[in-house]
């Protein structure tokens, strides 16, 4: 039997084909899977990282509840215009403590992955009001009621010990101090300011949203934005290297 014959037996019974079909997608998805079973980790850890605060992780929460990924990504790709644009490659362990992740799928505005005090909290908060008046253009719908609004943060220690159980490393001291540590957080010139940054470092600790004496969702979502980004100190890494 020639070699066509052989071959015209797939050709000429679906069965058989189909059969051989579901074995080399088989195949090929074993090769791919197992390797990773034998990998302590697939996200290379990275010096920097850290939980978000609890206000941040309140700001978190309001990104996610408007919608905000839909029309705006947090992953800079290894291009190089991108990287010319926006700033270093996105790296895995930047999102690791994020659930759900916020790479998002399309632009209709720009990345936010390193906006992090890229712009002033006067600037997010006119963005918010009205944002046509510091990007023309914008189709951006207003968000001027977060700075109205004052911030619930009645169960965000829950939020974070729900987070615990999927792997962030949040100590129960942190849980704990949720409350306390957000108010801090909002809070400039707070007496327990360093004792904030001993649980997070670098914490970003002032009023954002410019109402002093309040906290506001505004508060909360500003103080997320200006942490993306700065946590690691990418003079430490050759970011440009593979970049297509």
């Amino acid at each position: 039997m020639s070699l066509w014959q052989k071959h015209a037996i797939f050709e000429k019974n679906s069965i058989i084909l189909l059969i051989g079909i579901v074995i080399v997608i088989a195949i090929g998805g074993l090769v791919e899977a197992v390797p990773l079973f034998y990998l302590k980790s697939t996200i290379e850890e990275v010096e920097g990282i850290r939980p978000q605060t609890p206000l941040e992780l309140a700001g978190f929460n309001i990104y996610v509840r408007e919608g905000c990924y839909n029309c705006h990504s947090q992953q800079i790709r290894t291009l190089r215009d991108e990287v010319e644009r926006y700033g270093p490659y996105s790296l895995a362990a930047e999102s690791m403590y994020d659930h759900p992740f916020q790479w998002g799928s399309k632009r209709t505005g720009p990345d936010l992955a390193r906006v992090g005090g890229k712009y002033s909290d006067e600037w997010h908060r006119d963005h918010l009001r009205d944002p046509k008046s510091v990007v023309p253009g914008s189709v951006m719908p207003r968000y001027g009621f977060l700075e109205e609004t004052d911030l619930d943060f009645r169960y965000i220690a829950d939020d974070m010990r729900v987070l615990r159980a999927t792997g962030v490393p949040y100590t129960e001291e942190m849980i704990t101090r949720a409350q306390a540590d957000l108010t801090t957080q909002a809070t400039l010139d707070d007496p327990d300011e360093d004792s904030l940054r001993s649980r997070y470092a670098n914490a970003n600790v002032r009023n954002f949203g410019g109402k002093p004496g309040r906290i506001t969702e505004a508060d909360a979502l500003i103080a997320y934005l200006q942490q993306l980004g700065t946590h690691v100190d990418f003079k430490l890494y050759d970011n440009k290297a593979n970049i297509r």
